[in-house]
């Protein structure tokens, strides 16, 4: 999902709040004609069975042979990253091609659903804490089930599949080492992916009976397949508000799906000196960075330290109940935590920049033009930046991370990731504000969206 902005300001949600059920009866159901459509069209094509039993694509396959031994040398020698994301891409197609489509069928029917459930009882059960104390020494099942108090032979089945997937090592029978992988699975913002998203993955599953009931139209109202997974009448981000565990959970996952990717504020993505401090008024009054719904200011914190001797007061914003948790030291000093809502006047005016980091994202159109509104009344004309740091998805040859987190957003808040064809006539055509440039740095990579008064 999206960066830790997403929780913490997105729990005020303006749309209309109606009960599950009363949500439901809004629409009615998908008429017999589209039913009697689908069932004719599923009669019409016959494919033979030796399609599903054979390789995906075995013509590729000697070729991409050849390219992963190149990438391979390239990589085996400058270990950067850019060749080893070749290389696993390439590696990635040479698994698809070789793969029958009855494996890929059992790979996401069985396979991949079994392991995100043993992953999630082991992180609920410190399971990997307890595998990685002495890494190098392997730990049998009976001693790892006296200590996390799972009974052995549900552990045994449950590690069986794990090693089986190449998440840990066995050793011998019964007996395991940890892989990076699961010695990764003890950092908070890693392990806690799982027991949050088994939370979030219901409205997924549960999204193609959801569709069929609305007519297999996009959602964009308040109560979607969220609520009707659950079920609940609690949005999203208020169900996660109303449940602390849950939403600690959440913001370190967030934390987790930043980590590793390049920011904004890196050399060779935005040019931060000659964009954003350059020109920048220097009174001690003066604002230069606001982050607008920036949860716990993990972002303006990461600013704070890089741009140390940049001028002008740095403001955090969010709502009270956040900005409430963050505690003295957590964050860069010069950074000042501010209450506020997003959908409400923005108490500081003129500054340099107002940035946004997964904001627009958890919310359809309507909602998102409230927010924009909101900052285009605050900005100066001639001198403030609107910095939107979010997905741009390109229309042809989409990163998978992305398209992910689009199918997420579809399914939790009925919201999505946008196209850039999307974001300018979201910015320029609806909210009347001009995008200077949209910086990116590769597929897969947030982008930063410039923005400024017309």
């Amino acid at each position: 999902m999206a960066a830790p902005a997403i929780v913490a300001q997105s729990a005020h949600d303006e749309r209309p709040m109606l009960g599950a059920e009363e949500g439901m009866q809004q629409t009615p159901d998908p008429s017999s004609q589209q039913q009697d459509a689908v069932e004719s069209s599923t009669q019409d094509l016959s494919i033979p069975m030796s399609t599903a039993i054979s390789p995906n694509d075995d013509p590729a396959v000697p070729s991409l042979l050849a390219s992963i031994a190149a990438l391979g040398d390239r990589y085996t020698t400058s270990h950067d990253n850019a060749s080893r994301l070749e290389l696993l891409a390439h590696g990635r197609s040479l698994v698809r091609a070789l793969e029958t489509p009855r494996e890929t069928m059992i790979k996401h029917c069985w396979a991949q659903p079994s392991a995100f459930m043993c992953l999630t009882l082991g992180v609920d059960t410190a399971l990997f804490h307890h595998l990685s104390r002495d890494p190098a020494r392997p730990k049998t099942v009976a001693e790892l089930a006296e200590a996390t108090g799972v009974e052995a032979v549900l552990l045994a089945r449950t590690m069986r599949h794990l090693a089986s997937m190449g998440y840990i090592s066995e050793t011998a029978a019964d007996e395991y080492l940890p892989t990076n992988f699961s010695l990764s699975l003890t950092i908070p913002i890693i392990g806690d992916g799982y027991p949050v998203t088994a939370d979030c993955n219901v409205s997924l599953l549960r999204f193609p009976a959801y569709a069929r009931k609305i007519g297999y139209r996009e959602p964009n109202e308040a109560v979607g397949a969220y609520q009707y997974a659950m079920p609940t009448e609690e949005s999203f981000f208020a169900y996660q508000a109303s449940h602390p565990p849950l939403l600690q959970q959440f913001n370190r996952h967030m934390g987790g799906y930043r980590q590793g990717r390049p920011s904004w504020m890196d050399s060779g993505f935005f040019p931060v000196q000659d964009r954003l401090v350059k020109g920048a008024q220097t009174g001690k009054d003066d604002v230069l960075l606001v982050d607008v719904g920036g949860s716990l200011g993990h972002d303006i914190d990461e600013f704070a330290r890089k741009y140390p001797d940049s001028p002008g007061r740095l403001v955090l914003e969010d709502l009270p109940a956040v900005v409430e948790q963050i505690k003295p030291g957590q964050i860069d000093a010069r950074v000042e935590p501010v209450s506020c809502d997003f959908f409400a006047e923005n108490p500081v005016k003129g500054a340099r920049a107002y940035y946004m980091h997964s904001v627009l994202h958890d919310w359809p159109d309507a909602q998102s033009l409230a927010i924009l509104s909101r900052i285009k009344e605050a900005m100066r004309p001639g001198y403030s930046k609107l910095l939107i740091n979010e997905n741009c998805i390109p229309d042809v040859g989409a990163h998978w991370e992305s398209t992910a987190l689009d199918m997420q957003m579809l399914s939790l808040v009925s919201a999505r990731e946008r196209t850039e064809t999307q974001w300018r006539q979201l910015i320029e055509e609806k909210a009347g504000l001009s995008v200077v440039k949209v910086w990116s740095v590769g597929n897969g990579v947030e982008s930063l969206i410039e923005c400024e008064l017309p």
